[in-house]
Parts: C-alpha cells; sequence; structure tokens
C-alpha cells in the first residue's frame, strides 16, 4: 500500500502487499497526505533499475545512474533536480541506514518517477495517523523528505515489513505537442546528407541477447534474410569499436534503457558496415523485455541521432555578486568524493561549452603522464585511466600546461591521442593549475569542426580554475586513503607468505592477493636458471571459468622477456593474441574461413569470453630475488580497462615481498629433497622375507622434515638361514645423531657378515664410535641373530647394549623381558659383552622399541616399561603388524603433544 502520497501522485504500479495493511505517514506540519485511489492513466514506457552497496561510494554511482538514465530519455530539464533528490534519499539508506539502496527510474508520458528503497526492518513503521517527523534543515539526515517536498511535483513513502521505500515524481515543463526538442530551421545545403531512400533496420533483441526480429530494411542493409540472422546472438554480427569480435560493449549497450552510438555489422560479404543505432529497452504485456535496435548507416546518423543540447548561457554571469564560482559551476550539494566531483565537472564543462564530449585527467606525482578519471560523450571504459604525456609534442599546443584550441582534429591527426578514433573534430583543453603546479587537464570536444575558438576556451579556464583546488584537494584525500589501504594490504601480504615456505602454495598466494584486489587475471612465470626459459606456472582469473582459456592463450605465445628492470612494462601480446583468435572464430562461425562454417557454440563462446577477458591493458613485472630474476608476475585487465598509476606502484611493492618469499621457498624446496635424498640413504632397503616368521617395523624421526634421526633399525641375511636385527638409539636427533646412526648400521651388516659372533661385532663398533672422537654419540643398541627351526621356533641370540630390554609375549599373555641389561656403546673402550639365547615358541611375539616409546611423557605422567607391558598383554593372537600398530597407537593417545624423541618399534612373530 502506498502511504503520504499528495493528491495527483498515484503510482504508475501498485507494489503487492502480501495481504498486509500498511500504515499511512504524514509530515509533521499537520497536512494529511491522503492516498489518491483514482485509476491511473500514466503507461510506463520505460524503468531501469539497479541496486548499491551500503558503501559511501554508492551514492556517487547512484547520481550517475539516475543522470545518464534520464539524459538517455531525453528529460535533460528535469535531471539536475532528479539527481539531488536521489542524492540525498540514497545516503540516507546506504550511509545513514547502512543497508542496500534498491533505484528504480519509471518514465511515463507525464514525467519521471524515481522509488529509493532501503532494506531496514528494524526501522520502526509509523502507525496510521501517527506524525513523522521530517527534521530540520541544518541535519544532515533530515533532509531527504524536505527536498522530496520542495522539488517533487508528487512524493510519498511505501511500507512494507521489510522495506522502507521513499518516491518522487517529476513533472515534464510545458513543451509544444508532439516535440521532445527542436532545433532552429536550417537551409537545404546545410541539412545532413542521406541517401535518396533512407533505410531504417528495425532489430529486436529478446532477453538472451538473440535476433528475435529482422524487418526488410535490415535485409537490404546487411544482406542476410530474417530467417538466417534469428536466433543468432547479436554479438556474432556485431564489431564494437576499437574491439572487432568481441561483444562486451555491446552485450552491456543492450542492458540499457536507451543507448545511442556508433559500432559495426559485417554483413553476408564479409564487410563490415559502419551504422548509427539508437537502442530502446521494452517489455511486452508479460513483463518480457527485450531491445528494440533501430539502425541506419553511420553517415545517416542525423535520422537517429539526438538533437543537439541548447546552449546554456554562462554561470558566472547569471549569479549575484555573492555567489561562489566553484557553486554556480559545480552545483550545489558538491559531491563528496573525488570521481562524483569529476564527473559532474565533465558534465558540466561539455554543457557550457555545448560540447559532444568532455574529459577530464589528472596528472601523476612526477607531472610527466596524465592520467584518464573522467569523461562523458567517450568510450569511458576504454579511455578510463589510460595515460597520456604531458608532452605530446613540440609547440604550446603540444603541451598540456596551456590551454589549447583545435579547429579541426583532421589537420593535426593525433595531437589529442584521447580523442583518436572517436569522431571528434574540435576541441580545446586547459590546464588545472594548484599554486603554478600542474594538477590536471580538462577539455571539451565537439563532432563538427570550427566550434570553439579562444572564447570558449577562457571561459573553459575560468571554471577550470575554480574546480582546480577542489580537485586536487580531493584527489590528496582519495591518495591518502589509497596508500592507508596499500599498507595494510601489504603487511598482510607480508604476513601470508612469510607463513608458507611450499612452491606452489607461494605461487598460489601470490595470484590470489593480485585478483581481484589489484588485477582482473594473473599469471605468473617462474625462471629456474638464468640457461632456462620462462615457465608458465600459475594462472588465476576472478572468473574460474576462464582460467583454462587464458592459460591455453598464454601457453601459445611467447614469454615476457625476463628484464630485471624494476617496475611496470606494458606487455601487448596477450590482448593482440586474444583478438586474433576471437576475430578468426567470428569469422568461422560466418563461414569466411574458406572451409565448412561452424555453429557459434562451436568454440565461439571462449574465444569471445577470452579475448573479453585479456583483451584490456597487461603488464609484467620482473620477480627479482638476490640480484636474479627468478619469474615475472603477469597482471591484466578486460577488454578497454587500464591500470591506474597507484595500483601499479601497489603491485610494484608487492612483486619485490612475492619474489623474495618464491626465492626462499625455492631454496627451501631445494635443501628439503637433498636432505631428505641423503636421509633415505641412511633407511635400510626392503625388509627381507623370514621364513616362518612375521617382521613389523614402525619408525618416526622427530621434527618437520626429518625421515632419519637418531634411532635406527636393521634386519638383514648373514648366512645359512641365519639373519641379522638391531634396534638402536644414538644420543640427540636430526642429523648430527643420523650420521652416526648410518655409521652405526652399515658397520652392523659389514661385521655380521664377516661371521663374527654378536658380542665381537659390538665391540667392534664401540671402538669405531670412540674412534669418530668429538663428533662420537652415545649409542644404545639392542642386537640379536636369528635361526628359524625346524620344528617352527626361532632361536635368538640377543645382546643388549644399555637398550630398553626387549619384551617377549608368550601365547597364555604372559609378557617378560627376554635380555638382561649390559653397558651402552661409545663411553667405554673395554667392553665384555655377552650373549642370550632365546626360543620363540608358535604364536610367540618379540617387542623391540627405542626409548621414544617407553618415555613418552604427559606431564609427570611417563609410559614406561610397565606401561608398555600393560599395552603389550593385550595383543595376544595379533600379528606383528597388528600388534606394532597397536603399540604405535597407545603410545600416540597417552600424550596430546606431538613427539619430541624419535620412535622405533620392530615386532617380530613366529608363526
Amino acid at each position: 500500500m502506498t502511504t503520504g502520497l499528495i493528491p495527483g501522485g498515484q503510482p504508475p504500479e501498485p507494489r503487492p502487499t502480501d495481504g498486509l495493511p500498511h500504515p499511512r505517514s504524514r509530515p509533521d506540519d499537520g497536512v494529511a497526505l491522503h492516498v489518491d485511489d483514482r485509476p491511473r492513466s500514466s503507461v510506463i514506457t520505460a524503468r531501469a533499475a539497479a541496486s548499491f552497496e551500503p558503501v559511501g561510494r554508492s551514492v556517487a554511482t547512484a547520481r550517475a545512474f539516475v543522470r545518464d538514465t534520464l539524459q538517455g530519455w531525453g528529460f535533460a530539464d528535469i535531471v539536475d533536480d532528479a539527481v539531488v533528490l536521489t542524492s540525498e534519499l540514497v545516503t540516507n539508506a546506504v550511509v545513514h541506514a547502512g543497508t542496500h539502496a534498491d533505484l528504480l527510474c519509471l518514465r511515463s508520458a507525464d514525467g519521471v518517477r524515481v522509488e529509493v528503497s532501503d532494506r531496514y526492518p528494524e526501522r520502526e513503521v509509523p502507525l496510521q495517523g501517527s506524525p513523522v517527523t521530517m527534521g530540520s534543515p541544518d541535519r544532515e539526515g533530515g533532509r531527504g523528505l524536505q527536498l522530496c517536498a520542495a522539488l517533487a511535483g508528487h512524493w510519498g513513502v511505501d511500507y512494507t515489513p521489510t522495506h522502507k521505500t521513499v518516491w518522487f515524481q517529476l513533472d515534464l515543463p510545458e513543451r509544444p505537442v508532439g516535440t521532445r526538442a527542436a532545433g532552429p530551421a536550417l537551409p537545404a545545403h546545410l541539412l545532413p546528407l542521406a541517401d535518396t531512400r533512407v533505410r531504417v533496420a528495425v532489430v529486436q533483441i529478446d532477453r538472451s541477447g538473440a535476433i528475435s526480429a529482422w524487418n526488410e530494411d535490415a535485409e537490404e542493409l546487411f544482406g542476410y534474410p530474417a530467417d538466417q540472422v534469428v536466433g543468432k546472438p547479436l554479438t556474432d554480427l556485431a564489431a564494437w569499436p576499437h574491439t572487432p569480435g568481441t561483444g562486451t560493449g555491446i552485450a552491456e549497450a543492450l542492458q540499457l534503457s536507451r543507448w545511442e552510438g556508433s559500432y559495426g555489422i559485417r554483413g553476408a560479404d564479409g564487410r563490415v558496415t559502419p551504422v548509427y543505432a539508437s537502442h530502446l529497452r521494452v517489455r511486452d504485456t508479460d513483463g518480457e523485455p527485450s531491445t528494440v535496435c533501430l539502425l541506419v548507416r553511420d553517415h545517416e546518423r542525423a535520422v537517429l541521432q539526438t538533437p543537439s543540447r541548447v546552449p546554456s548561457s554562462d554561470a558566472s554571469s547569471q549569479g549575484d555578486q555573492n555567489t561562489d564560482p566553484f557553486e554556480v559551476f559545480i552545483g550545489s550539494p558538491a559531491p563528496d568524493d573525488l570521481d562524483g566531483l569529476l564527473q559532474r565537472t565533465v558534465e558540466r564543462a561539455r554543457d557550457m561549452l555545448d560540447g559532444d564530449s568532455a574529459f577530464l585527467l589528472l596528472a601523476t606525482d612526477d607531472e610527466t603522464e596524465l592520467e584518464v578519471r573522467a569523461s562523458t560523450g567517450l568510450p569511458s571504459a576504454r579511455q578510463r585511466f589510460a595515460r597520456v604525456p604531458v608532452e605530446a609534442g613540440p609547440g604550446r599546443y603540444g603541451s598540456a600546461r596551456m590551454p589549447a584550441v583545435h579547429e579541426d582534429l583532421l589537420a593535426v591527426p593525433g595531437a589529442v591521442p584521447l580523442l583518436n578514433g572517436t569522431g571528434m573534430r574540435s576541441v580545446v583543453t586547459v590546464p588545472l593549475k594548484v599554486e603554478g603546479r600542474l594538477t590536471g587537464s580538462l577539455g571539451v570536444a565537439a563532432e563538427a569542426p570550427g566550434r570553439y575558438s579562444n572564447e570558449e576556451a577562457l571561459r573553459l579556464q575560468f571554471a577550470a580554475d575554480r574546480i582546480a583546488l577542489a580537485v586536487e584537494s580531493a584527489r590528496l584525500g582519495e591518495l591518502e586513503r589509497l596508500r592507508r589501504g596499500s599498507l595494510s594490504f601489504l603487511v598482510e601480504a607480508s604476513d601470508l607468505l612469510a607463513g608458507t615456505l611450499d612452491r606452489d602454495q607461494t605461487l598460489a598466494l601470490m595470484a590470489q592477493m593480485t585478483v581481484p584486489t589489484l588485477a582482473t587475471w594473473c599469471a605468473v612465470y617462474t625462471i629456474a636458471d638464468q640457461a632456462s626459459e620462462p615457465d608458465l606456472s600459475y594462472v588465476l582469473h576472478e572468473d574460474e571459468e576462464l582460467i583454462d582459456g587464458i592459460k591455453s592463450l598464454l601457453s601459445k605465445i611467447a614469454p615476457p622477456d625476463p628484464v630485471p628492470t624494476p617496475g611496470a612494462r606494458v606487455w601487448a601480446a596477450p590482448g593482440e593474441a586474444a583478438h586474433d583468435a576471437a576475430l578468426r572464430s567470428s569469422m568461422r562461425s560466418l563461414g569466411l574461413s574458406g572451409g565448412p562454417a561452424h555453429q557459434p557454440a562451436s568454440g565461439i563462446g571462449p574465444t569471445l569470453a577470452t579475448a573479453s577477458a585479456v583483451g584490456g591493458e597487461t603488464v609484467v613485472l620482473p620477480l627479482v630475488a638476490r640480484n636474479r630474476v627468478i619469474g615475472m608476475l603477469t597482471l591484466g585487465k578486460p577488454t578497454d580497462e587500464h591500470f591506474r598509476q597507484e595500483i601499479l606502484e601497489l603491485a610494484e611493492d608487492l612483486s619485490r615481498r612475492a619474489a623474495l618469499a618464491l626465492d626462499n621457498a625455492r631454496l627451501y624446496s631445494e635443501r628439503t629433497a637433498i636432505s631428505q635424498a641423503l636421509q633415505r640413504s641412511l633407511l635400510p632397503p626392503e625388509l627381507p622375507e623370514v621364513e616362518g616368521v612375521e617382521v613389523e617395523v614402525i619408525y618416526r624421526a622427530a621434527g618437520e622434515g626429518n625421515e632419519v634421526g637418531g634411532d635406527f633399525y636393521d634386519i638383514f641375511p648373514i648366512s645359512d638361514g641365519a639373519y641379522g636385527f638391531a634396534i638402536g638409539d644414538v644420543c640427540g636427533t636430526g642429523p648430527n645423531a643420523a650420521a652416526v646412526t648410518g655409521l652405526a648400521r652399515h658397520a652392523l651388516r659389514l661385521l655380521a657378515r664377516e661371521g663374527l659372533s654378536g658380542p665381537a661385532v659390538l665391540e667392534r663398533l664401540n671402538s669405531a664410535i670412540l674412534d669418530e672422537g668429538a663428533r662420537s654419540r652415545f649409542l644404545t643398541l639392542l642386537y640379536g641373530e636369528m635361526r628359524p627351526q625346524e620344528d617352527g621356533s626361532a632361536e635368538l641370540k640377543v645382546v643388549c647394549a644399555g637398550h630398553p630390554l626387549p619384551l617377549r609375549l608368550r601365547q597364555d599373555g604372559t609378557v617378560e623381558p627376554a635380555a638382561e641389561p649390559q653397558p651402552l656403546l661409545g663411553v667405554m673402550e673395554d667392553l665384555e659383552l655377552y650373549e642370550e639365547t632365546v626360543t620363540l615358541d608358535p604364536g610367540d611375539v618379540l617387542l623391540c622399541v627405542t626409548d621414544g616409546v617407553t618415555e613418552r611423557r604427559e606431564g609427570t605422567r611417563m609410559l614406561g616399561d610397565d606401561g608398555l607391558a600393560d599395552v603389550l598383554t593385550t595383543c595376544t593372537g595379533l600379528t606383528a603388524g597388528a600388534v606394532a600398530a597397536r603399540i604405535m597407537r597407545a603410545v600416540e593417545r597417552f600424550a596430546s603433544d606431538a613427539p619430541s624423541d624419535d620412535m622405533a618399534i620392530l615386532a617380530m612373530r613366529v608363526a
């Protein structure tokens, strides 16, 4: 239900209420706002809608959306009032209420209705008949409804349980019946030239972008019969300016409520016909939207083109003596953000000089380049953030530091690079200066030659002088916010990069930090050594479906040169390759490649999508670490987009940090690979199969990345069916202990195979350890020889030199030590060791462990020999593998912390 409606202001389309009653509101002055229940007579002829996030910049975006929409509808007379009201209402929604704002513009024969909805369910809905406080003009949050009451012909407020909608309607001023705009009467020789028979192609495009209607004039102009093109996407035929074969621009234009401009249509003969188009978005009685496109030959554009705006008088001459010149030019209230201020500036400059386009560029810190920041009447997506030199050529007209007037750009091609290929003929540009320093350049251009003289340059310079300080102040504020954000970004990036030493993860982090924060897509090339070619190691796009296409495209072109020069440099190869691939795909789809024609779905989609994704500016930053180029970081934008200078500077800082992190990951990976290779050489080969005996080993080395520590094990054949087995523990962990481990294991094998007894083997090993001098380590060792017997038992001869005693598990579940303790190795020179004989019956288990198992701690508790024996008693009837696994699980569960000592478990069971 609509509430607060001024009589005569019935909304064009009542909103559904879901059967819920909604109260009416009225202003605080006691004047009731009654609902008008008269039948609706106005018919909605066009609509445009948008939603904005709850951030400050959304206000400027909403203003631009309303301005563009109303100007496209030809309602320039009410644009300013609509923009002011929209600005206040959207500010209330996204700033004060902190919610999304839904904006809807409706066009009818009577005027324009604009609705702004916020999603603030906590806000109280007024009861019927209760007064609504509109607020004071001095309060920032109370001006919206007052402005609606002051400026709008009709206004009101709608309430639902979840939304609050404020709407206003602006009536059109009186105009002669049947005219939208009128121009002066012209002599016949000044009228635009057209063919004897003016053909207007009428093409209707459905919601999906496919052609649904194609009239006879379209057949005549382009050579396709209707049945050949109906159902095909318009993008298959349209050649958008500057990017033939890609469909991004035309797809966006088809979504606008109204659009005018030039592009090309590929005819049946393969030639591109330049056309001027007028698009109108409509809907049928079922609510299905479509776009009606009227197309004429480009030189006949006067048939469709909106008449020129009525020249506005010099604002400075209309204001009184006390009027602020800045507000005269910009208007009040002035936009509170840089983008909004710049956009308002170019629009007012264009209107002031009755131009067809206008642009504003800001100077870089070193004043060597100008960066496009705002434009109107130009392909802004292509131009935004594009850079041109301050000194473009010799003479005063080649420098942005001086005012310049060009009567005809065809006579001086390239004089204003920004206008190349735009159809503009005459242009006037003036500098923006603050305290003598160049801060920017403002220009207005027209399609007709000779439109501007020094008089217009003086007027534009006067306006530029008034706004230069405000623009510079807003720019510095934006730079400060960007730099604060950049510092936070770099701090977070440094933390993330420092948190890993894995090469693949570092590459992924590099890409994920740049996309989409700094770029739309990213590719990382790595260089293994100076003799190697760059390798494409990682590709990322904000749309995951495009990653494979970009990777395929980049793999087909030569990588960028690994130049160590710091800073970003432009790399044109990806864009050119994407352009060529898209053009070839489009030609194949039209059957122009000499072979059989392919359907558009056979590859044109991914090719065009890839071309659109990489068709913008691409830059390469070297990854330099330790005075060597180890790779390149490639950042890209989609079709016609450019990087702003601050983003490139931030990317350069990131590339330096990423290069060092990537090189650290490389060094760590190389060191880890070497360490693991050496450690694996210390591990015994595969365990031999002992007839009649099951053998299982579990080994855990302490420390990240270690495969071998101070604990070791070995089982090896000796001779005549006998097998040697050993399990030992070198004092300490890590590489130093592993060195003694290698000595002990290899010495045991060598000495045992010489036919020496167990005590003799250990005594000679003891001498070898002592010979190491300062590098020697204490060593506990359990060594034995095992001989399977014919009766199914196994005879063991064991020497336990300072090692935890082996435990024997009998079939009845009893557990007992299988040896007695003797002195450890590496301490005394003269050892007197002896061996003990143990017979394992079928089903018996011999368990040997290192002290990392028995000394497992949790606080003051320790597993110990008794705890190990208790666990072993539960292993009756288990295989050797199951026994070892149960012991390891018990050790791991005993304490929650990671083990601080190496652990080895050797289980042997007589089958």
